[in-house]
């Protein structure tokens, strides 16, 4: 049997943010989009995974693959072409050392510095943001409501800390730019009068969207920031990077916690009847190629690094196809309790309980 002659299997896709590391993701989009067995029901995407998850939807607005390929091309292409003027670019000695990071770019020095002692308030008081002069030019909306797909945007309310997720049927671009909102580098997104920041700090991405919208139970998380590194930083700029990692990562493990949670419960037979699914994990990674790229190289739009992103973000997908797609439907490819091992289920003699379904976003 040809791959276009086997049965299509559905799933769900959870897209991280991670700055230029999207283009990973682009390049596990782009090799999904090809495989006919592979059926999309619903996207989940925080900052640039919102950004690719809504360049696809507009390209599959008429079920057609080809499109949605072609309108996430067009989108990195307008990234590329935006970043030809920008100063952050690498320095001789990273391009001499085959380093992606622009750490000792002198640019990108003075706007590391600058952004930890003065709030884009006072350096950025116009609040211009290139990025969403490119969603409005390259995204339409229109197309993205009318998907083929289920989409889902989340950003971090400021006000409360919770997240807020939108469905397709509101977004607009300053939805986007919301779950993309750095506060470090832009002011908060204000919508409805409501100050939004990066959807990453509440869920990166939010994946109880999924589970509440959505009738397949399979999950495949694109996995941009590192959950796991060894050893402790020692430089103020890997310290910094390593604890916006486990920051980012925090709202997902929690959920993949709760996941793994709800599945003991299942095998045990205590959520007989009621209402309880066991989800179906799966993950499309590179740690080891994201890992050695330091939190400089989030901001190298370079057309080399894009393209190796690109090319690393497609073969991982290409051998999630070739070792995990078979068991889509059937079970988890990740190993969730492995993840967690070592911590600890109960408190107060196992009187923790899950909640039955989470809570709908906040309106």
């Amino acid at each position: 049997m040809t791959q276009a002659q086997a049965d299509p299997k559905l799933i769900n896709l959870a897209l991280q943010g991670g700055g230029s590391h999207g283009a990973f993701s682009w390049g596990v989009l782009d090799r999904l989009l090809e495989d006919p067995r592979v059926q999309i029901e619903g996207i989940t995407g925080a900052s640039a995974g919102a950004m690719n998850a809504v360049a696809l939807a507009a390209g599959f607005a008429d079920g057609d693959r080809e499109e949605a390929r072609a309108a996430l091309r067009r989108f990195w292409a307008g990234v590329l072409e935006d970043a030809r003027a920008s100063p952050l670019q690498r320095s001789p000695l990273e391009m001499l050392l085959g380093s992606w990071g622009l750490d000792t770019s002198p640019a990108y020095v003075m706007f590391d510095l600058v952004t930890r002692v003065a709030s884009p308030y006072d350096f950025n008081p116009f609040n211009l943001n290139p990025l969403r002069d490119l969603v409005v030019k390259l995204i339409d909306f229109d197309r993205v409501r009318r998907s083929k797909v289920k989409v889902f945007i989340s950003a971090t309310n400021v006000e409360t800390g919770r997240a807020h997720v939108w469905d397709k049927k509101q977004l607009t671009a300053d939805h986007v730019m919301a779950s993309a909102c750095l506060p470090w580098l832009f002011k908060a997104v204000e919508i409805d009068g409501v100050p939004y920041w990066d959807g990453g700090f509440t869920g990166n991405p939010a994946l109880w969207p999924l589970f509440e919208n959505c009738a397949t139970d399979d999950v495949v998380l694109v996995q941009i920031n590192p959950i796991k590194r060894p050893g402790a930083p020692t430089t103020a700029r890997d310290i910094i990077n390593r604890v916006n990692e486990i920051t980012f990562n925090a709202s997902l493990l929690h959920d993949l916690r709760a996941m793994d949670f709800v599945a003991r419960l299942i095998e045990a037979g205590k959520l007989e009847g009621t209402g309880y699914r066991r989800m179906l994990m799966h993950t499309i990674a590179d740690e080891k190629s994201l890992s050695e790229l330091g939190a400089s190289s989030k901001f190298n739009v370079e057309p080399a690094f894009i393209e190796m992103l690109f090319n690393k973000g497609r073969d991982a997908a290409e051998n999630w196809l070739q070792t995990s797609f078979r068991h889509v439907g059937r079970k988890s490819t990740v190993d969730l309790r492995r993840l967690f091992q070592g911590e600890d289920d109960s408190l107060d003699g196992g009187q923790l309980k899950p909640p039955r379904r989470k809570p709908k976003a906040e309106t």
